[in-house]
């Protein structure tokens, strides 16, 4: 198999346009393929010579797409690179994004042949490039082609800088739900980052902040999604959507209002209120695939961190036991699961049967939440300016009595 050697830029474009055209014409036998080779190599001359970049990039993608299946991956690789390149050639943003589309669009027009390189190809293009909405456009193809050729386990990584991505590509609020939604939809199906599936997801919801009903709208299902998600999800026992317009909207409509109320209870109540939901609503529970027996599990470890926020920092067993609806000796079961989960920090007294509890986890985070954290904060703030103040005092003190004791000895 000929390999691309390409010896100088201009070399490397024609060497890319003979090496792609001979392998696409090969079977044509060299009367027809002959003039057909030098004809594109030709055309490619021409384009280089008057800097026709767009051009050239589409003879040679052409090309180059025809040989995909026929070529080793270190070939294609070098082919893709060398035509990647040519977005380095311009100065002007729109032809770079027009020769970003033409190389897009064949890249993964067929996802499922040889999906990794072809990811791969748009890794790289995506590290050529400099201005930011064309790194978030490629990037969004790179995430489609991940989906469309299973491949979503090359491209998790780059999750984790999403943050640091946005700050880059300063994209707005079409593009950033565009984003979070097709994040959250490639890791709801692990079950390992199902914690990540769901932040994604309530950021995308958090996008429609100040919207009106009709865009709202928009976000109805997801909002209905990220409930169920929320309800089901085993380890997960705060979040802010009750905060959420996108999610508010759903109290009063005439399908989802039921499933709002779900939210509130886990959100805002104890085990018995849920009960009493249930037995009112077991088929809907059903219809949504949740589980009566988890989400009276979740709703005991809810129940539990909400006796613990009544501020007195005491529970009696007894309480516990009650809310719980559990046994006498289920109930330090329940406090070292809770304990497990990272709900609460406390201490169990046998003795005098009740849990100390010195920290507990909010199940929702809002404004009353922010006001407490800030009270504390000045607290703390005014508590370590005092003891600040007593140390500098104390050490004035104490030099202003040895410069006497020196006076003394003099």
């Amino acid at each position: 198999m000929t390999t691309v050697v390409p010896t100088s830029e201009e070399d490397a474009a024609l060497s890319v346009v003979r090496f792609a055209s001979e392998l696409a014409w090969a079977d044509a036998g060299p009367e027809v393929a002959e003039p057909q080779v030098s004809r594109l190599c030709m055309e490619a001359e021409e384009f280089i010579v008057m800097r026709k970049w767009l051009e050239l990039a589409s003879l040679m993608i052409t090309s180059a797409e025809l040989i995909f299946s026929k070529v080793s991956e270190k070939d294609i690789e070098s082919i893709f690179t060398i035509i990647c390149n040519l977005v380095t050639k311009t100065e002007n943003p729109d032809e770079v994004m027009e020769i970003i589309k033409v190389i897009t669009a064949k890249v993964i027009q067929q996802p499922n042949e040889k999906p990794a390189v072809r990811l791969k190809i748009l890794i790289n293009l995506y590290n050529l490039l400099e201005t930011p909405y064309c790194q978030f456009y490629v990037y969004m193809k790179a995430l489609n082609l991940a989906v469309d050729g299973k491949v979503t386990e090359y491209i998790i990584p780059s999750f984790k800088n999403i943050d640091s991505f946005l700050k880059e590509w300063k994209i707005g609020i079409p593009e950033q739900r565009e984003l979070f939604l097709t994040i959250s939809n490639i890791l709801k199906d692990n079950k390992s980052m199902s914690k990540d599936s769901f932040k994604f997801l309530t950021n995308y919801l958090a996008t429609f902040h100040g919207e009106d009903a009709h865009v709202l709208s928009e976000a109805k299902e997801e909002a209905v999604r990220a409930i169920v998600d929320f309800v089901r999800s085993p380890d997960l026992f705060q979040c802010d959507l009750l905060d959420l317009p996108a999610v508010g909207q759903l109290e009063k409509d005439a399908k989802y209002a039921l499933l709002y109320q779900l939210l509130k209870i886990f959100l805002t109540q104890r085990l018995d209120a849920y009960l009493d939901y249930h037995a009112a609503n077991s088929a809907l529970l059903k219809s949504y695939g949740l589980v009566h027996e988890e989400c009276i599990a979740k709703m005991r470890l809810m129940s539990l961190v909400d006796l613990s926020s009544d501020g007195s920092g005491q529970i009696p067993y007894e309480l516990i036991r009650d809310t719980l609806r559990i046994n006498d000796d289920e109930v330090e079961q329940w406090v070292v699961k809770a304990i497990t989960a990272k709900l609460i920090d406390c201490k169990m007294d046998q003795m005098n049967q009740v849990v100390a509890v010195s920290h507990h986890t909010d199940r929702v985070f809002g404004q009353h939440q922010w006001q407490t954290l800030r009270t504390k904060l000045v607290t703390w703030r005014g508590n370590i300016a005092n003891v600040i103040s007593t140390i500098q005092a104390n050490k004035i003190t104490e030099d202003g009595s040895q410069a006497a004791q020196g006076l003394v000895v003099r």
